[in-house]
């Protein structure tokens, strides 16, 4: 019992004295709340499965020569439990299974993964029930205020038939003059994934400000406006059109023609924004 005392006496010693060696936890882990619209869109969209997880368990994987894990990264098995399925034709198991790398910080650490909550975004694996495969590097994202909420609105609009296409290209602009100087309109084609109808027009007039809408039917509306930011539109417009006009865009066109319509065409992707991008 004395000696028991001694012990605990010399620890409270060394504790005034800030001398007692602390085992080093695990960092934190940190919600990529970085990540942009296109970033979340983009994944979104992608991925054949979209799950909300718990993560119950992560093993850490030894490398071997096959295993190409990134320099200053750690591989894991993680298995986790499905809290709610936001995308996955055919549905997933209960609980799932999937590889993850995650880098070390300056002490060799990796955060620490059990019971967290993520978004996974993945492919089944053929031939092996309730395993998933990452469809990139990144793709597991702790879940954030709004996150799933997000995931699953852009999921739920890109799948209706109405939804926006997907843009591959600019096709024929046309420009034609007004009456007075500075009136005209420009049209410009857009090409898309599925043939469908898409368009951009540009009206002036002299002292106006521009105005321009976008169309996604053979009907130009004029009293439709621009896209709002951060919706699927917006997204298919400002992350996929081109920075320029291409030559035969405008090959049509006389020379002042083709000049008016690459102005009106950089005035739609200035109203449009940047598409920002977090993810590397």
């Amino acid at each position: 019992m004395q000696k028991i005392a001694t012990h605990a006496l010399l620890i409270c010693l060394l504790c005034s004295l800030g001398l007692v060696v602390r085992a080093r936890a695990a960092p934190t882990l940190k919600p990529a709340l970085a990540l942009s619209y296109a970033d979340i869109a983009d994944l979104s969209i992608m991925a054949p499965v979209a799950a909300h997880v718990r993560i119950r368990s992560a093993e850490r994987i030894k490398s071997s020569p096959t295993a190409r894990v990134p320099e200053a990264k750690k591989r894991f098995l993680v298995t986790a439990e499905v809290i709610a399925l936001v995308r996955g034709a055919g549905g997933v198991p209960p609980q799932i299974r999937y590889l993850v790398d995650l880098p070390e910080d300056a002490r060799g650490k990796v955060p620490k993964l059990k019971k967290a909550e993520m978004m996974v975004f993945g492919a089944s694996v053929p031939k092996r029930s309730g395993e998933i495969q990452l469809i990139a590097p990144d793709a597991q994202v702790l879940v954030f205020a709004g996150l799933v909420d997000q995931v699953r609105n852009i999921l739920t609009q890109s799948m209706r038939e109405t939804a926006p296409p997907l843009i591959r290209g600019v096709g024929d602009a046309f420009h034609v003059s007004g009456a007075l100087w500075g009136q005209g309109e420009t049209q410009i084609f857009l090409i898309t994934g599925d043939g469908r109808p898409a368009s951009l027009s540009i009206w002036r007039e002299p002292g106006l400000k521009p105005r321009w809408a976008v169309s996604l039917d053979e009907i130009v509306d004029q009293g439709a406006g621009p896209p709002k930011r951060d919706t699927l539109l917006w997204y298919r417009l400002a992350c996929f059109l081109p920075p320029r006009l291409a030559a035969d865009s405008t090959e049509r066109l006389d020379p002042e023609s083709a000049q008016i319509a690459e102005e009106d065409y950089q005035t739609i992707l200035s109203g449009l924004g940047k598409c920002t991008r977090m993810r590397g």
